[in-house]
């Protein structure tokens, strides 16, 4: 059954179309992932969907009484109401129910001998109570609370004093509890850590009702979703599967367009030159204009548009030695005074003096990719800036390596001057570089013509990170500190991202919640603990498999559930290109045979035009009528021919 269906939707901002007529269909249980670049009009359609926005155009139908929750992204709950009173709202007509209930026991035991018709209301009323969850529900409120890191002595805190991740965690309990027939959730993995994404991952998979999400977490797209719609130019596209599918068909619809446009322009060019020399010729203007129809006909392709995307690499300016870190006995956290400025707000709910962790040691050396993991408040971001020196350890030895230059990537950017242009912000980094060199570096980040002159303090999140990454890049370190590099970039610019560390001749040690992220760089796995660390080889499947205690070997080797998705992705994807290829190399050969036959019937077509003129043809009627039989027959068999050739050329994508 459809619960929702959107035609033809559009919608500007500022003169510029965001959705330029765009449909969408969400069925009954149905888990829909929606993503694109930043700014490409996901939230803007989600809004519209939920009924918080109207379209310019087009229409949004829903079945009649469909119930839907939306959570906007970073929509922290604000409530005067403690947390367990926020919660028991979602249930405020079963719990009237529930105090009717009480009411009419108190009736019957006061009655001694209650009347009929109030036993049969009260049968009545406790059926109905029991089947839409009248005793569940309290326990639905520990259990969705608990997946979501809320401890039970936090019941009776006010709202109003709860950080911004927690009131944003809170909004998502409550639409949770909601249980609507669609859920439209924008942004939901934001400040989730491992345990809460794990817990929130199978709860939407065992979710009753149908689910709607952005997320910029492939792997929760991987784990959720099973359709994906693409925002890209103000349309939607649709995919059947996961992230990791998509991203395959994606790649392969788009080397088909290019490929399909290619292949039609040069079929243009090559229609357009024979018109050119043939028009003016009286033996061939037949043909010319045989070809000229074709050209009319033909169905034009439009050029595949080119997304921007960032382009960049790290290189070294020098290797390190052999040993890059050396760890022995650290203690890390803040003295009595408290926490800095800056530190990150992952950890913020921690206390604000004494130790995170104690007793750590390890060992990095060259050419590793090491993941700290560990939940909120461990003490990963701590360990990172205790590491490149931003903050002193309460105990023990960081000892570098030879030739070691360290780059911190700070996931808040503290380090960036909101006063400064963009330019100039990079640019008083590195004085020495030309202005053409710098603004190819910002290019390659997207800062292009006038967006270098924006001010640092008007960037969006996103245009933020990529500004850190560039600075970062021009270092030219040989010992990279990442914290949550991934931050507000988008899929491509993550991807991006990914590829320019695989290729990076340095070492990593790097905070990410993107586990998608990390099973693409990461070798090593360390695991932030209150008395040390626990190091795991391989990435994150490989470390979530060791922790769970399976053995299956998908999960025992490197690699894991996402390598296994995506190498059946390709293989199947692969399967159907082959036959596709030979399809079409069957109908370019069946086009190649027609075209010598058209070939062959105009210049008969032309040869018999002339006869026609010539005196011994046209003074014998009966050899005259014979030629003029003959050239309608080739005319008819031309045509028939032209239809076909037509019909395979737009068939294999030239028309």
């Amino acid at each position: 059954m459809i619960l929702l269906q959107a035609t033809r939707i559009k919608k500007h901002f500022d003169g510029r179309p965001v959705l330029d007529g765009v449909s969408i269909t969400i069925h009954e249980g149905e888990r829909v992932g929606l993503v694109g670049v930043n700014g490409a009009g996901k939230s803007t359609l989600l809004k519209i969907l939920a009924g918080e926005a109207p379209p310019d155009s087009g229409e949004v139908i829903k079945t009649r009484g469909l119930t839907l929750a939306f959570l906007a992204q970073d929509s922290g709950l604000n409530s005067t109401r403690t947390l367990r009173a926020e919660m028991l709202s979602v249930f405020a007509p079963l719990i009237e129910m529930e105090q009717s209930l009480r009411k009419m026991e108190k009736q019957m035991s006061e009655a001694g001998d209650p009347e009929r018709q109030l036993l049969e209301d009260y049968g009545r009323l406790s059926a109905q109570f029991r089947e839409i969850g009248g005793y569940t529900y309290e326990a639905s409120i520990r259990s969705v609370l608990k997946g979501l890191k809320f401890a039970d002595g936090e019941e009776d805190t006010p709202v109003d004093i709860l950080s911004g991740g927690q009131k944003t965690r809170l909004a998502l309990a409550r639409c949770l509890l909601t249980a609507p027939q669609l859920l439209v959730l924008d942004e939901p993995t934001n400040y989730l850590d491992m345990e809460n994404l794990a817990w929130l991952e199978q709860y939407l998979k065992d979710y009753r009702g149908a689910v709607l999400v952005v997320s910029h977490d492939r792997y929760f797209l991987d784990s959720v979703v099973k359709t994906v719609y693409e925002i890209e130019n103000g349309k939607l596209a649709r995919f059947t599967g996961n992230y990791t599918v998509y991203a395959v068909e994606k790649s392969a619809r788009r080397e088909k367009e290019e490929q399909e446009f290619a292949r039609q322009q040069a079929e243009i060019a090559r229609l357009e030159d024979f018109v050119r020399r043939n028009k003016a010729a009286k033996d061939t203007v037949g043909r010319a204009r045989s070809r000229e129809k074709v050209l009319e006909k033909m169905d034009r392709l439009e050029k595949p548009l080119t997304v921007r995307r960032a382009k960049f690499s790290f290189t070294v300016s020098r290797p390190s030695g052999s040993m890059v870190l050396k760890i022995k006995e650290l203690s890390i956290g803040y003295p009595a005074g408290g926490r800095q400025p800056g530190d990150g707000p992952r950890e913020s709910h921690t206390c604000p003096g004494g130790p995170l962790a104690t007793g750590i040691d390890m060992e990095i050396t060259r050419g590793e990719r090491v993941v700290l993991l560990g939940p909120n408040g461990a003490g990963k971001s701590t360990l990172l800036r205790t590491i490149a020196g931003i903050i002193p350890p309460l105990r023990g030895s960081i000892l570098p390596g030879y030739h070691l230059l360290t780059g911190y990537y700070d996931q808040e950017q503290h380090g960036l001057d909101p006063k400064k242009d963009v330019l100039s912000e990079l640019w008083d980094r590195y004085p020495h570089l030309d202005e053409v060199v710098v603004r190819t570096v910002l290019g390659g980040f997207l800062f292009r013509g006038d967006d270098v002159f924006k001010k640092v303090a008007n960037l969006s999140g996103g245009e933020k990170s990529r500004l850190a990454l560039a600075a970062l890049m021009l270092k030219k370190s040989n010992f990279l500190l990442l914290d949550e590099p991934t931050n507000h970039l988008d899929l491509s610019s993550r991807e991006m991202l990914e590829d320019a560390l695989a290729a990076y001749p340095g070492t990593i040690l790097f905070v990410s919640h993107d586990r998608y992220f990390i099973n693409k760089v990461a070798t090593r796995v360390l695991e932030l603990q209150p008395d040390g660390v626990a190091s795991f080889p391989g990435n994150y499947d490989y470390y979530a498999a060791k922790k769970a205690g399976q053995k299956s070997a998908d999960q025992d080797e490197p690699g894991g559930n996402g390598r296994k998705q995506e190498k059946e992705a390709y293989r199947d994807l692969y399967q159907q290109k082959r036959e596709v290829e030979r399809q079409k190399r069957k109908t370019q050969k069946q086009i190649g045979e027609l075209e010598k036959i058209v070939d062959s019937l105009e210049e008969r077509i032309a040869r018999l035009e002339e006869e026609l003129y010539l005196p011994e043809v046209y003074r014998d009627a009966a050899l005259y009528r014979e030629k003029e039989q003959e050239l309608a027959r080739s005319r008819s068999t031309l045509e028939d021919c032209m239809a076909e050739w037509l019909t395979l050329v737009e068939g294999d994508g030239c028309g």
